[in-house]
């Protein structure tokens, strides 16, 4: 792949427009924040979300709130960073080295290669709970050929619609859900002490780095500028947007907990691994509540999953198509590059196809392996790059990071380095014979 010399100054500000017709920025409801937090926020959030609610109770409130802060750090920083110098992240990373471009475009291809097929079939998982007249892997292929095609044929404005309709299912069934728990309000409180349960640092390290944190959030730029946000006039609106996203995110798993440590703990059950742990809820709730309740949840769990499944679709193909473009010598912005240009389409592609393979083949030990290690490093990857980024010639001296915020998001980059060496090791540890 032939390398174009990086460009480290800021794209002037005239250079690009924002498509509004000069009006005031204002911030509403809907906007790219809800979109990303929403794919970020998947069925394996909810699981680990419900397992450490049924071990430590509301031990780990904390980090949940922690966790939704190193979000808002990271994302305001990709939408910082897009807003102040009118570049992708893609191409402030590729300002930083070639090893930035080594990494990403391997790791974008397996990524989609084998999150296509698990995001297909946890979206499916609910479905064929309910009508098992179809098997698992046939609502897996129809879920991804509906996200496809709403992909493929729909505008950013659409797509944005429909990932709030899928929000408020999300809220109104879980948010719900935990009402009818009827939370220790008590004990909720002392959880926000920090400390950390014996046996409870692999958890804690999840909560607080792990949920909602996907390849999605380096998306936000992207959102930004299908949303029509190219200049620093939108940039309180931009933190306005990301903030109140990730505080409903923030609530939606604290609702999770609060499953986790009054239905869960109280059954005394223990939840299967992975996305299948849902359906263990689901059947308590059916036996606790009755089946409109029970229903209601695995609602909530389709809504979650298939969110998670048109945001990757498009926000990630969005991703790919600037990498891909970049490396043909095409610009960022290039038609190519966007919705419904052909690297865009090729992704989606990607995405929903090929993937479909691996419903016959299970799982290859290799791919999985991969998968495993170059997933683990991308938001240490994300952290570190957005240090380089938010400081210093890549950006403008008025919208650079302050000492507070580069401690913060020093901070943030640490505790997903130390994640990602324990998520590595996890995905190594077969290889040497560990469990």
């Amino acid at each position: 792949m032939a390398e174009n010399t990086p460009r480290t100054d800021a794209v002037p500000h005239s250079e690009r427009i924002d498509d509004d017709g000069g009006k005031a920025a204002k911030w509403k409801i809907v906007g790219p924040g809800l979109v990303v937090a929403a794919t970020g926020v998947g069925a394996a959030d909810m699981v680990a979300t419900l397992v450490a609610g049924s071990r430590y109770g509301y031990g780990l409130l904390w980090a949940v709130i922690l966790g939704v802060i190193l979000k808002i750090i990271l994302v305001e920083g990709a939408g910082r960073f897009t807003l102040a110098t009118g570049k992708t992240i893609f191409e402030g990373w590729r300002s930083l080295g070639r090893w930035t471009t080594w990494y990403f475009g391997p790791y974008i291809m397996i990524w989609g290669f084998v999150y296509g097929a698990t995001a297909m079939s946890s979206a499916a998982l609910p479905l064929a709970a309910v009508f098992p007249f179809l098997p698992l892997w046939a609502w897996a292929i129809l879920m991804g050929l509906a996200g496809f095609v709403m992909v493929w044929f729909g505008k950013y404005a659409t797509f944005e619609k429909i990932t709030a309709v899928l929000v408020g299912l999300m809220f109104v069934t879980v948010v719900g859900l935990a009402v009818i728990a009827l939370p220790n309000i008590p004990e909720m409180f002392n959880g926000l002490v920090p400390m950390i349960p014996e046996g409870g640092v692999v958890y804690t390290l999840a909560l607080a780095g792990g949920v909602g944190g996907t390849i999605t959030l380096a998306a936000y730029g992207y959102w930004l500028r299908e949303k029509g946000w190219y200049t620093p006039k939108w940039m309180k609106v931009m933190r306005i947007d990301n903030s109140m996203a990730y505080v409903m995110t923030g609530i939606f798993v604290i609702a999770m907990l609060i499953v986790g440590a009054e239905v869960v703990r109280t059954a005394g059950i223990t939840l299967s691994a992975g996305d299948k742990g849902l359906l263990d809820l689901y059947d308590v709730l059916k036996l606790e509540y009755g089946d409109f309740v029970g229903t209601g949840f695995l609602v909530g769990f389709w809504a979650a999953s298939f969110s998670s499944i048109i945001g990757v679709w498009n926000g990630v193909s969005l991703m790919f198509a600037d990498f891909w473009g970049n490396m043909r010598g095409k610009e960022s912005g290039h038609p190519d590059t966007r919705v419904g240009g052909k690297y865009f389409r090729f992704y989606v592609l990607w995405l929903t196809f090929p993937p479909m393979i691996l419903f016959a083949l299970g799982q290859p030990i290799g791919l999985i392996l991969a998968y495993g290690v170059l997933g683990s490093l991308f938001m240490p990857f994300l952290a570190v790059t957005l240090l380089g980024l938010l400081n210093g010639k890549r950006i403008p001296k008025e919208w650079a990071n302050r000492l507070h915020t580069n401690v913060a998001l020093g901070i943030t980059a640490l505790l997903f380095i130390i994640l990602g060496l324990q998520q590595a090791w996890k995905a190594l540890a077969p290889v040497f014979g560990g469990e």
